[in-house]
């Protein structure tokens, strides 16, 4: 019987990098990666990318896991919406600061998170060891889901989080 190799492109994706700031670009650089390779996945790049450096970043500056500990990025399209995750081995659990002043040079990442994305959180990892932060992002405003048939932010009902996973902090907009 014959041997028939298909190239399929991945619908999920997860990585480790080094708990170090130099890292938050190779995150950025991998999703944009991922997305350049998934249909349609540019109408995520801008606010996934900022997104995702902004949570890597808070994991590295804030976390309090060994240093010899990775940081795990995860990302995945599902139905509509690009879900990232950034695991670590940490305590901590992010807080949302009052507004910046413009003179601040830190403190606005989990604000900016919290403007841009749809929905995100905060669970306990399922090892009991560290938790993950996890954003959902629409589309950019203006694209159409062709796939779809619909606008880009139509409502699309679908599962934020596998059933298996424990329900996490969530903040909605």
């Amino acid at each position: 019987m014959p041997f028939h190799c298909t190239a399929r492109r991945p619908r999920e994706f997860a990585t480790r990098l080094a708990p170090k700031v130099e890292s938050t670009p190779l995150a950025r650089t991998i999703l944009r990666a991922y997305l350049a390779g998934m249909p349609q996945g540019e109408r995520y790049s801008d606010i996934g990318e900022l997104l995702l450096g902004e949570l890597f970043a808070n994991a590295v500056q804030h976390g309090d896991a060994p240093p010899d500990r990775l940081i795990e990025i995860r990302f995945a399209i599902t139905i509509d919406r690009l879900r990232l995750e950034v695991h670590d081995a940490g305590t901590g659990r992010p807080a949302l600061r009052p507004a910046a002043t413009p003179d601040d040079e830190h403190g606005r990442g989990l604000f900016l998170v919290d403007e841009l994305a749809e929905r995100w959180g905060c669970c306990p990892r399922a090892s009991g060891i560290g938790k993950f932060v996890w954003a959902l992002i629409a589309p950019a405003p203006g694209s159409t889901d062709l796939a779809f048939g619909r606008a880009a932010g139509q409502t699309v009902v679908a599962p934020d989080m596998p059933v298996d996973r424990p329900r996490p902090y969530v903040r909605q907009h």
